[in-house]
């Protein structure tokens, strides 16, 4: 009861870039730049599905689903990053609050990866069965699988979040990060974490191989659909649908699994933290640079819209 009751009253800080502060202020202003550009170009998405009728089929419907998830998921992270930069590292957390920004972080960011791979059975079904395509994808289905993504992630999220703040915390508060993850939480504990490792290990393969399997097996057949397209400009209009989501999904899977699948013992804390704004800044930010990039529906749906004003 005592050790639980010292772990209640444990504050944790993050630990600084720099101890310089003009360096410090540097990196808090690039953070703000892709905090405000990632909220802006999701918004822009999300916006601009709804309000064009021409956009309301279900491969819009996922990707401004996964806009507002992007929205949630990097904003879960920036406020207290930002707030942390500002003050030097002398913004504290509690424990409740590191807890909470851990679970709505993994929550978000996996139901990110399962609507990835939700996205990539969308195009798998528009490209190999075009004629079936309205009827295999309604919109009872659509939302089933929106919600399906979301219930996923809470599953995933809950029980590790649970886990982690059930560990002893003791004298060592300072977390080698700019947000509550959980290699960099767990490393502060004053117990064991061999099992909690172990599950975090588990958990995370299972969470990132079963729909990166999906989508490679989807784009599998989506290939061999391709390839069978007699004419150069169906197969380009073809491959121009998925390649924005091939890249989204590398960057995506290619991060976190960097984090979550190396081996405990080759853990670089300030690697870690690097790797780490890659995918709470800036995947946020190419994400709708890359689709609105690279399709024509969406450049259509934007400049009709900036012609209104």
């Amino acid at each position: 009861m005592e050790e639980i009751n010292k772990t209640s009253k444990i504050q944790f800080f993050f630990r600084p870039f720099s101890t310089d502060p003009k360096i410090q202020m540097g990196i808090f202003v690039a953070f703000l730049v892709m905090y405000l550009t990632s909220l802006s170009g999701n918004t822009t998405v999300a916006v601009l599905v709804q309000i064009n009728h021409s956009l309301h089929i279900p491969m819009y419907f996922f990707l401004a689903n996964l806009a507002v998830l992007e929205i949630f998921y990097t904003s879960a992270i920036a406020p207290l990053a930002l707030a942390n930069l500002l003050s030097m590292g002398k913004t504290p957390v509690s424990i409740p609050g590191c807890g909470t920004q851990m679970f709505f972080f993994v929550f978000l960011g996996g139901a990110d990866c399962v609507l990835l791979a939700v996205m990539a059975y969308d195009r798998f079904v528009a490209i190999c069965y075009p004629l079936r395509y309205t009827c295999i994808m309604s919109w009872p289905l659509c939302v089933e699988l929106i919600v399906g993504s979301l219930v996923l992630g809470f599953l995933l999220s809950l029980p590790l979040t649970i886990l982690i703040f059930h560990l002893p915390f003791c004298n060592n508060n300072e977390i080698y990060h700019f947000y509550c993850d959980m290699p960099a939480v767990m490393r502060l504990a004053c117990a064991d974490t061999h099992i909690h490792e172990t599950a975090l290990y588990i958990i995370s393969f299972i969470v990132l191989s079963i729909p990166l399997s999906l989508i490679s097996i989807s784009y599998v057949f989506i290939v061999a659909a391709i390839l069978r397209i007699r004419s150069a400009e169906g197969r380009h209009r073809a491959f121009s649908t998925c390649s924005s989501h091939i890249l989204v999904v590398l960057l995506q899977y290619g991060c976190t699994s960097f984090i979550y699948l190396s081996p405990s013992s080759s853990y670089s804390p300030e690697m870690g933290r690097m790797v780490s704004v890659v995918y709470t800044f800036i995947t946020p930010i190419l994400n709708p640079l890359i689709y609105s990039i690279r399709n024509k529906e969406l450049k259509d749906a934007l400049r009709k819209a900036l012609r209104k004003f």
